[in-house]
């Protein structure tokens, strides 16, 4: 009989491909299945975060990202009687070697994860639908609805559903998803545009909403997303109402023509009253869904994918304790609610008829703005928030600060910095990654062999001298999602022993 497969990863958008890199990365036994026919051809979500781009960097995909989309990018805010432009990005961000949202065609992003995972023997079978989920002693039966009709089961000693709002695996799992509908109608079009300046996001902010254009370059030149205006009737959306829409809220005489994709759709505020049950997992759009506010939705995703995927691997594989799969939820979870209220504020005060939120959008904010892009602390503050890098997971199990902690640098479940610039490339890729600063000498080889035997396969160790985040002798402990695990002052090995005994206990034999 065949021994089940560690994992099943239902959905192959950019969560579901993130996914399967990593467990491919680890050697990981898993399928990856989805039911749509074919990966998304529409421009869908637009933005990758600096972070996104950090954490995709050890797969070896984001040079390719960042050749395919465009970052250099500036906001160019249409107010009543004047426009006022800045850069997206431009402070805060001085420790990364991405600091721009990178503009890209969700489109384009799958087919780069798609073509990472065909170059490395990975098949993603489409046209194949998970119908029901039974979890057994020790394994959990799938049946599969395949393409040509036949029905197959499958078992898997997890299910990760990253099968979008509808998932399919989080309604068999029993795991609500609570929250509520906007009542706003939302039009979505990818089309060419008369009289927009090029290479800049346009916002048109009036006292009946807010109209976006995005550039794009391809399908088309410009993203369109505007809101129904209220008593419109509900009916097909067509240019002529596109281009009324557009007359009303952007006075600049602007002309739309030769859309390739036109929608209307609702949007939602809901997460996942938990993100794991038993062998069951949900990550991005199952787990979470909001407004586009911010371009944060599939940038969450795909981090979510990246925090569960190395864990399931060394679980799987044995090199782990199955405890390590509890903090999944216990660090991805209160970035998702964090992700909630922060759309849900933002699409607020962009959409809301409420005539203290609309005099505030449309007197106030024209005041206000010149003084607030003037204010670099905030300012910066605001951009390390949206651009994800300001995430951390110190209150997590996982995360351990040594009897000494460092008095400067980064902490226990903080993410690794690019500074010294070119660090993050130096402990990239599969494994853990032992940064030791201060003079080599105090970390000669034998005082590792005992703490790295029976681990060694899966832990780097760099001794970073004075290139190093840390202005003392520090030994930082990076897992393979980019964040410390460890980090203590000195050179006492203990404490370090101690974390690798909880959660990557040697092999022997």
């Amino acid at each position: 009989m065949t021994a089940p497969l560690d994992v099943l990863v239902v959905g192959a958008g950019p969560t579901g491909l993130t996914l399967a890199a990593q467990l491919r990365a680890y050697g990981t036994r898993f399928r990856i299945a989805d039911r749509s026919l074919d990966r998304v051809h529409e421009s869908r979500a637009l933005g990758i975060q600096p972070r996104t781009l950090e954490a995709l960097a050890g797969f070896g995909v984001t040079d390719e990202l960042v050749a395919r989309g465009n970052p250099a990018m500036r906001l160019r805010m249409h107010l009543p009687r004047r426009v006022v432009q800045m850069p997206l990005f431009d402070i805060g961000l001085a420790d990364t070697p991405y600091p721009f949202l990178l503009f890209l065609s969700q489109a384009e992003t799958e087919k780069v994860l798609s073509e990472h995972l065909t170059a490395r023997d990975v098949t993603i079978e489409r046209g194949t639908e998970l119908v029901r989920l039974e979890a057994k002693d020790s394994y959990v039966s799938c049946r599969l609805h395949c393409q040509d009709g036949a029905e197959e089961t499958v078992e898997a000693r997890y299910v990760v559903g990253c099968d979008g709002a509808h998932s399919t695996v989080r309604a068999q799992a029993g795991i609500g998803f609570e929250g509520y509908a906007y009542p706003q109608t939302f039009l979505l079009a990818d089309l060419e545009v008369d009289g927009l300046e090029p290479g800049a996001v346009h916002t048109y902010m009036t006292g009946s909403g807010m109209l976006l254009f995005f550039p794009l370059g391809s399908p088309a030149t410009w993203r369109m997303l505007a809101m129904r205006p209220p008593g419109a009737p509900d009916t097909e959306v067509k240019l002529t109402l596109l281009q009324k829409i557009t007359d009303e809220y952007a006075p600049d005489g602007l002309v739309l023509r030769d859309p390739v994709w036109m929608t209307d759709f609702r949007l939602h505020n809901r997460g996942a009253a938990h993100y794991r049950s038993g062998p069951f997992f949900l990550a991005g759009d199952a787990a979470h869904i909001h407004s586009p506010a911010g371009a944060q939705g599939m940038n969450t995703g795909i981090q979510d994918a990246l925090n569960l995927g190395w864990k399931l691997a060394l679980v799987c594989s044995g090199r782990a304790p199955a405890e390590l799969l509890d903090t999944y939820e216990t660090e991805r979870a209160p970035v998702g609610r964090s992700v909630l209220r922060f759309t849900d504020r933002a699409f607020t005060i962009g959409t809301s008829r409420n005539p203290f939120i609309r005099l505030a959008r449309t007197q106030l904010a024209p005041r206000l703005a010149p003084l607030a892009l003037r204010a670099r602390g905030p300012r910066g503050r605001v951009f390390r928030t949206v651009s994800e890098l300001g995430i951390h997971y110190r209150r997590s199990p996982a995360s351990t600060a040594g009897s000494r902690p460092p008095r400067k640098g980064p902490r226990a479940g903080d993410r690794l910095p690019d500074l010294p610039r070119g660090l993050q490339a130096r402990s990239a890729g599969p494994g853990w990654h032992l940064l030791l600063s201060g003079p080599p000498s105090l970390w000669p080889d034998e005082r590792f062999a005992s703490l790295l035997r029976g681990r060694d396969d899966l832990i780097s160790v760099h001794r970073l001298g004075g290139e190093s985040p840390w202005p003392d002798a520090v030994q930082g402990l990076v897992r393979p999602d980019g964040y410390f695990g460890y980090v203590a002052r000195g050179t006492h090995l203990e404490g370090l022993r101690a974390y690798l005994e909880r959660w990557l206990p040697a092999q022997h034999g």
